[in-house]
Formats: C-alpha cells, sequence, structure tokens
C-alpha cells in the first residue's frame, strides 16, 4: 500500500506518534475538508486502489439513461450493483481512502433511495458499443471511449461532455449558465438561448400595475435542423394553451433513435425529437436526443416557467450576432431589479386596482389555486415566509425569490411555481454541489454558498501545520 502524499512539503514530520495522538482529531478534520472540497493536490488514494475506475465505468453505464423513459429504475439498479461489486473488489486497497468511503455511503444511500435490491442482475461486463448518429449520448459515449483508449498509449485524451443549466419563473428570476441567479423585467419578447441548434423566446408581461416586475406568459421554441435526424420543429406555449404537439401536430421528429426497457420485458425507442406530456395543459417536457437537450416548461397560475439542460460544446455554438442570450450572458444591468443578488422587497403589500379586477378560470388543477386579482391574499412579511417555508425547506434563493414575488404579487401560485422550479433543477443540473444559491449576507451562505473559501482554509490550515512541525 502506497504512501499517502499531502500538498505541503513536511507534512510528513506529522506522522510521528506523539504528534498523530495529539492532533488526529484536527488532522482528520483537515483530511475530510481537503478531500470534500474536490482539492486536486491533496491526494489520500493509493496506486493500488481503483475507486476512480469505478466512479467512471458508473458514470459510462448512466450517462445516457433519462428518467422520463420506460425502464430507468431497472438500468439504474444494474449499473449500481456494478458499482457496488466493483467497490468490494477494490475494497482491500482503497481502505484508507475518504473517496472510497464516500463512494460506498452514496451506492447505498442510492440503492435505498431506488429501492434497488442488492442481489440482481449487473449490465454486461462488456457492452458491445452501437454508434447512433443521431443519438449524442451515443456519439459522445463512442467519442469518450476512443479517446480513453487512445490517452492510455498517448497519455493524453478528451474529457466527458459536459452539461449546462438554465432556468426562468417567476417575477421573472433567471438561472443562467454560470449559475448566476438575477430577478429581471426584461418586458416583451427576449431571446434566452439561441445557437445553432437551438433557439427558446420568452415573452414577459407586467404582473403588478406600477411595479416593473414581470412574468411569462409565452415561450416559443426552434429546434434548428440537423441533417439526416430532423427537419425544423417550433414549439410554441402561452398562457392556457400548453400542447403536446408541434406547430405542424406532430409530436415527435427523426428516426427511433433509443432503446428502452419498461415492465414485463416490453421494449420500444424514442425518436430523434419527441414531446412528452406529463400533466395535460399544465407540464410538458421535450427531449431533443439527437443534440442531448430537455426542456421542461409548466404553467402555474397564469404564468410560465422554463428549464433547460444542454450540452455545453453546443451552447457555445453561436456567433456574433447571436450574443444576446439571457442564459448565457444574463439580462442587461439597465433591466435587472435585484442589486448583486440582493432581491429589494416591497415595503407594503402592492396595490390591487379594480383595472385587475379579471376574472380567471376557476381552478387550474389540484395543484394550483384559483386567483382573481382584487380579492386574493396580501401577503405581509411574516406571512409571506409561512407560506414560502410550506413548500421550500431550504431557505436559498428560490426560497428569497418565493418571498418577493408574494410581497410583489400577492399572488399564491408564484409559491407553487418557485417550487416547481427548484424540483426541476434538481432534475436537470448536472452539478449536485451547485444546487444550492444563498443570497449574500443571509446567514445560510455564511455556511453554504462559499465551497472556495472551505477550500482555502483547509489547504492554508494545513500548510501552516506541515510548516510548525518541519
Amino acid at each position: 500500500m502506497g504512501r499517502a502524499g499531502c500538498c505541503c512539503r513536511g507534512a510528513e514530520r506529522l506522522a510521528s506518534p506523539s504528534v498523530v495522538r495529539r492532533f488526529r482529531p484536527l488532522l482528520l478534520l483537515i483530511t475530510a475538508l481537503c478531500c470534500a472540497a474536490h482539492i486536486g493536490d491533496c491526494q489520500l488514494a493509493t496506486s493500488q486502489c481503483r475507486i476512480q475506475r469505478c466512479t467512471t465505468d458508473f458514470v459510462s453505464l448512466t450517462s445516457h439513461l433519462t428518467p422520463v423513459v420506460d425502464g430507468f429504475h431497472i438500468e439504474f439498479c444494474k449499473a449500481l450493483r456494478a458499482y457496488s461489486a466493483c467497490t468490494q473488489r477494490t475494497a482491500k486497497a482503497c481502505r484508507g481512502d475518504l473517496v472510497f468511503h464516500s463512494a460506498v455511503l452514496g451506492i447505498s444511500d442510492l440503492m435505498s433511495q431506488r429501492n434497488c435490491s442488492r442481489d440482481g442482475p449487473t449490465p454486461s461486463a462488456h457492452p458491445e458499443v452501437h454508434l447512433e448518429p443521431c443519438n449524442y449520448h451515443s456519439r459522445t459515449q463512442h467519442t469518450h471511449t476512443h479517446s480513453h483508449t487512445h490517452s492510455h498509449s498517448h497519455g493524453h485524451g478528451r474529457s466527458r461532455p459536459g452539461y449546462l443549466f438554465c432556468g426562468l419563473f417567476g417575477d421573472p428570476h433567471l438561472r443562467t449558465f454560470k449559475d448566476s441567479f438575477q430577478t429581471c423585467k426584461v418586458e416583451g419578447a427576449w431571446p434566452l438561448i439561441d445557437n445553432d441548434y437551438l433557439s427558446v423566446q420568452v415573452t414577459n408581461v407586467p404582473v403588478v400595475p406600477g411595479s416593473s416586475a414581470t412574468a411569462t406568459n409565452k415561450i416559443t421554441i426552434i429546434f434548428k435542423p440537423y441533417e439526416g435526424c430532423t427537419d425544423q420543429r417550433v414549439y410554441q406555449a402561452v398562457t392556457d394553451s400548453l400542447p403536446a404537439a408541434f406547430d405542424d401536430g406532430t409530436v415527435s421528429s427523426g428516426d427511433p433513435i433509443h432503446t428502452f426497457f419498461g415492465a414485463g420485458g416490453a421494449s420500444g425507442k424514442v425518436r430523434a425529437l419527441w414531446i412528452s406530456e406529463r400533466s395535460p395543459g399544465r407540464h410538458v417536457e421535450l427531449h431533443a436526443g439527437y443534440i442531448g437537450v430537455t426542456v421542461i416548461i409548466r404553467q402555474v397560475g397564469r404564468y410560465l416557467t422554463l428549464a433547460v439542460r444542454i450540452p455545453e460544446e453546443l451552447a457555445q455554438a453561436y456567433d456574433d450576432t447571436q450574443d444576446l442570450q439571457l442564459c448565457l450572458n444574463g439580462c442587461p444591468s439597465s433591466e435587472r431589479i435585484d442589486h448583486s443578488g440582493h432581491l429589494p422587497l416591497p415595503l407594503s403589500p402592492p396595490a390591487l386596482g379594480l383595472q385587475r379586477q379579471q376574472l380567471r378560470r376557476p381552478s387550474y388543477s389540484s395543484h394550483t389555486h384559483a386567483y382573481q386579482f382584487g380579492s386574493s391574499p396580501i401577503f405581509g412579511m411574516e406571512e409571506a415566509k409561512e407560506r414560502c417555508s410550506e413548500q421550500l425547506e431550504v431557505l436559498d434563493i428560490y426560497f428569497h425569490s418565493c418571498v418577493f414575488d408574494l410581497l410583489t404579487t400577492g399572488d399564491p401560485n408564484f409559491t407553487l411555481a418557485a417550487h416547481s422550479a427548484q424540483k426541476d433543477m434538481e432534475n436537470l443540473h448536472p452539478h449536485r454541489d451547485r444546487w444550492r444559491i444563498y443570497p449574500r449576507g443571509s446567514a445560510a451562505s455564511f455556511f453554504y454558498s462559499d465551497s472556495q473559501l472551505i477550500k482555502k482554509l483547509a489547504l492554508l490550515l494545513l500548510c501552516t501545520l506541515s510548516i510548525v512541525f518541519m
């Protein structure tokens, strides 16, 4: 078993018995912080420990799986069992590796969450790879496999493709590809995404007279033609019209590209581009398998929410005429309501005049409430916080956005919009460690929002102790 290496010269002197006994709790804490923060300069794994290979294989087995497709649960459990078996094979060599123990605990948690049995089938040890030109996952998997093999001979290779997330909801609140969270006016039509493969445009309208707050009532998505896979398709959603088809009436496009396995052994194919209606008139998902894009659109109350996941390389495929993209660059400074992440909460409830007393549909569903301006609840600060905490347990930016929306509009449906937007983000955002965003100055942000600070403190403390005992 190889010796552990750490990030500062002289650190090995900490291994003397008296020093270890005295500082063992502190050293364990520093080591845990160092590794939990993914600091590459502090390496505890030995040359015999193969946990990284186990993790890479698991990612390879699950990267093409889509939760909304039948058979996801079965295939995901197979991959988890294979991951668990791999960790067992390398357990002896990894017994001192914190990354290994974290992986073991993570596997156990995932198995419990997915109700996966410990015993059962696993994927083939050498699955046959079929390149499907109209399946983005297949194309990139083939490229990665080829690069991985090539790197063994030449010492380098391409990394796996990365994904980006963008979301829009509420008043409206924008989460950009860079995880910048903004609240904007952007009244009228604005492009969220505009590249060589995809165009997403939203239209926002004023919500309350006398306020600059707006909300989205129209979304237009253009899937641009991709040779050999799909012709151009246009999808448009407006308030009270969330269709389960494209403008031309079709629900899919292109040849079947991906096999799924359902209950009882049934199997089928999904096409290069297809629409899934999750809740009629309330929740629609668009899947563009040929470019690896997923779009979720919801109507909550009178307004629409949007969540998008797209491969980074495709999001960057644009020219100088397409630089106005809110998901890419955020809102122009003149259109922003927040100030560096701070939301200016109204001092008094919105004035809902007679001009807003418009009849609405009685009820949208069991999950949304009828809302008539002029007869809706008027929220104070504490009432708004209480209402938002019923749906949002974590006091992150989604909670603060919910409070802002209730105080600004008085519309309780914005609480459900914030909750749905958070869930869609968790389903699509590729990096779990970036899910939570906290407003600057909040109590939660001190502990959770600045992971870089924790990394620096851990390294500084470890290096300082190393120097002291040199």
